[in-house]
């Protein structure tokens, strides 16, 4: 995950980065190596079925908002597995585009 280093550099600078996420896991949304924009965001801007890109145990996800409560969103992969709650400020960037 190359991507992950530079992505997070733009976002925390208040950047849009442009990445190329490889893997299966949000197939039918996003696919294998396709041109993702992510843009900077937050806890109040996100909502259910927003794709972010989130802190997730040490790692970082790219995947689905299922639920949010006031405090927390619940993510999961587009193929129907359900990752868990995340604390809110796990939140890094949002999802704006996927290019063909």
């Amino acid at each position: 995950m190359s991507w992950i280093k530079e992505a997070l550099s733009e976002l925390n600078n208040g950047h849009e980065a442009k990445i190329r996420p490889h893997g299966g896991s949000m197939r039918g949304r996003i696919e294998s190596g396709q041109l993702v924009t992510l843009a900077p965001a937050s806890f109040d801007k996100v909502k259910t079925d927003d794709i972010v890109f989130i802190k997730w145990k040490g790692n970082y996800l790219l995947h689905l908002i299922k639920d949010k409560n006031e405090s927390e969103i619940l993510v999961g992969n587009n193929l129907g597995k359900i990752n868990g709650w995340v604390a809110k400020d796990s939140i890094i960037g949002k999802v704006v585009n996927v290019e063909e």
